[in-house]
């Protein structure tokens, strides 16, 4: 499982804004990377926002392999463009235990639950204009909350329902062994 066990997730923010589509999160001469294999999924969290605007602040430092960053914030429609489920994955792989969004492109929402890489909170107010990249949070996966750090602002988050315990399972086909929808691994 790459999502956490914890009720807690603390770590700094990344912000990005609306319409980040997948071929921003995970170009496609990427997608030949093989997640099932550790070096390759390790890789392809190295790739991870690499599609970004060179205005935006670089989300894996030169050098790294997995960012600094552990929740991302956005504006709407996150995750549009092509379904690729490399998307959710090569965030997972970077690092990132959430993300908490305006709105989700449906595919990859589904994707992100089916991979449980991390928590796909939404929210009704727009974060991603009170959140700047680098801020301290704590996002409460229980209460549904997400506090800035030094301002102690706490910021309720749209609830996960039956997504949540699929996510902390390690995703769908996890999930499903753990409540014994299908056979455990032979």
């Amino acid at each position: 499982m790459n999502a956490t066990d914890t009720q807690i997730i603390r770590g700094k923010v990344y912000v990005a804004g609306d319409n980040i589509d997948t071929d921003q999160i995970i170009p496609a001469q990427y997608l030949n990377l093989v997640p099932t294999i550790p070096e390759e999924y390790t890789k392809l969290g190295s790739y991870a926002l690499c599609g970004l605007p060179d205005t935006c602040l670089p989300f894996i430092q030169p050098g790294a392999v997995t960012s600094e960053y552990t929740i991302l914030v956005a504006g709407r429609n996150f995750g549009c463009g092509s379904s690729r489920e490399h998307a959710p994955i090569a965030l997972g792989a970077a690092g990132i235990k959430a993300i908490v969004a305006e709105s989700y492109a449906r595919i990859f929402f589904r994707n992100a639950v089916a991979t449980g890489e991390f928590f796909p909170f939404e929210t009704a107010r727009r974060l991603c204009d009170t959140f700047q990249t680098g801020d301290e949070a704590i996002l409460d996966l229980k209460a549904g909350t997400l506090t800035r750090a030094p301002s102690r602002e706490t910021f309720a988050l749209n609830p996960l329902g039956a997504v949540a315990p699929v996510v902390a399972a390690g995703g769908l086909f996890a999930y499903a062994r753990q409540t014994g929808m299908i056979g455990k691994k032979g």
